[in-house]
């Protein structure tokens, strides 16, 4: 057998970065993805300088550019991908009718649309490969209404009901890949200050660390369960299945 990487998406800072070191630190080769070939580059160095016995593929692209998805995804064949982590993401706070247009369409593209077309390339090539997962990272807002934040809710609602009836739909065609969802509550890292501008951000008393969140993603991993919730209140973590009630139950 060849070797088996680790794909992770938005992996040039905050969440992404951190998922990209831990993994590397289990011994998982790894392919990296986002907008910036520098930081990716600075990336590469800094964790094949703690594990340089590692193969790390870099690619910048910007996902927002939905067209060019599945030329992207093509370029990877080379590579037997055992977990896809579809972690990039962008946040939009403000009414709806205060939001850019531009703004909402570029997160849809980015947060739902993205993710569902790579998930999708993903399943068709590894749905029947043991050992093979996707993991797609939402947000503990996708399990709830959030004024002030209804466009980027509504993404990540999306995020947490594809991955959770593609989860499902999964386990009822007897595939081997695994379909799971991570949701990190409020975290401090580039994301939330690029959402949040020049506003003071004091919604939430407590913040997730990135490298916490890494931590939680690689629980699932290691896990049968579905969803993975942080809490809103006390960033407290748990494990289940499915939180949506199905068209189609057992």
């Amino acid at each position: 057998m060849g070797k088996k990487y680790t794909l992770i998406t938005g992996a040039s800072s905050g969440i992404g970065k951190s998922t990209a070191e831990l993994f590397a630190s289990k011994g998982k080769n790894l392919i990296l993805i986002a907008r910036s070939a520098n930081a990716l580059k600075e990336v590469k160095r800094e964790i094949n300088a703690k594990y340089p016995n590692l193969d790390i593929v870099v690619r910048d692209y910007d996902l927002t550019d939905i067209a060019g998805l599945n030329d992207l995804y093509n370029s990877f064949k080379e590579y037997d991908i055992e977990t896809f982590i579809n972690n990039a993401g962008i946040g939009l706070l403000g009414s709806v009718h205060e939001n850019p247009i531009e703004k909402i369409i570029d997160m849809i593209n980015l947060n739902s649309l993205a993710v569902s077309v790579l998930s999708a390339l993903y399943v068709k090539d590894y749905k029947d490969i043991e050992g093979s997962q996707l993991i797609n990272i939402a947000s503990a807002a996708g399990y709830v209404t959030s004024p002030g934040s209804t466009a980027y809710t509504a993404s990540k609602f999306f995020v947490t009901s594809f991955t959770e009836s593609l989860a499902q739909e999964l386990m009822m065609e007897g595939s081997k890949l695994r379909a799971k969802v991570m949701c990190p509550s409020a975290t401090s890292t580039p994301f939330i200050e690029k959402a949040v501008g020049d506003k003071e951000y004091d919604y939430f008393q407590n913040f997730s660390t990135s490298e916490s969140v890494a931590e939680q993603i690689y629980e699932l991993y290691q896990s049968d369960s579905v969803s993975g919730l942080v809490s809103f209140e006390d960033n407290s973590f748990t494990m289940t299945g499915p939180k949506f009630t199905s068209l189609f139950p057992k």
